[in-house]
C-alpha cells in the first residue's frame, strides 16, 4: 500500500474485508458500506473512508493494528472505533456516544440511511422490518439533533430521500 491511502485503496481494502459477507438482505455487504460512504461525500475523503470502513472492526477479523499497517489514516481509524458496536453496553450506549462525535454522528447518520432505505425494509420479513424500522426511526432521533440540519439533509438527499417528507428538511 502506498503511504497516502486514496479513497479507492480504502475501498479495495473494505472490499477486501467484506469478501463473501452479505447483509440481510442477501446483498454482497461492499454494497452497504459504499452506500454508507457516497452519503458522505459532501464531507470529505476521511469521512468517506470511514464510512467504507464503519463495519471491519465489528464484522470481519480486521484490527485497528490491521488498518494501521494498511496505511489507513488515524483520524479515520478513530471514527470507525467510534462507530463500533463492540466498545459498547449496547446499542443505545453506542447511540449516544456517536452523538457527542459529530464525525462519528454523520457516518451513523448515512449507515441508518441507508438501513432504513424503504426498498431494503421490503425485502425483509415482516416482523424483522417492523422491529428494525422502529429501531432505525428511534435512532434518527438521537442522531439528528448531533448535528446541524443541513448536514442530516445533505446525507439524506443522497442515501434515503425518502426520509425526507417535505421541502422544510428533515423530521426530528
Amino acid at each position: 500500500m502506498p503511504l497516502t491511502l486514496t479513497l479507492a485503496d480504502v475501498d479495495r481494502l473494505a472490499a477486501e474485508a467484506h469478501r463473501d459477507q452479505f447483509d440481510k438482505i442477501g446483498v454482497p455487504y461492499i454494497e452497504h458500506v459504499r452506500a454508507v460512504s457516497a452519503g458522505l461525500a459532501p464531507f470529505g475523503v476521511g469521512l468517506r473512508m470511514a464510512g467504507l470502513l464503519h463495519d471491519v472492526l465489528e464484522d470481519t477479523a480486521v484490527t485497528v493494528e490491521d488498518l494501521a499497517r494498511a496505511g489507513v489514516p488515524s483520524s479515520v481509524i478513530q471514527l470507525v472505533q467510534a462507530v463500533t458496536m463492540q466498545n459498547f453496553d449496547g446499542y443505545a450506549s453506542m447511540l449516544d456516544a456517536v452523538a457527542g462525535n459529530y464525525g462519528a454522528a454523520l457516518i451513523k447518520i448515512s449507515d441508518n440511511a441507508h438501513n432504513s432505505h424503504p426498498e431494503r425494509l421490503a425485502r425483509l420479513p415482516e416482523d424483522k422490518r417492523a422491529r428494525l424500522a422502529a429501531k432505525y426511526h428511534a435512532a434518527r432521533g438521537v442522531l439528528w439533533p448531533a448535528v446541524a440540519l443541513e448536514d442530516v439533509r445533505a446525507i439524506v438527499e443522497r442515501v434515503n430521500p425518502s426520509l425526507l417528507p417535505d421541502a422544510n428538511g428533515p423530521q426530528r
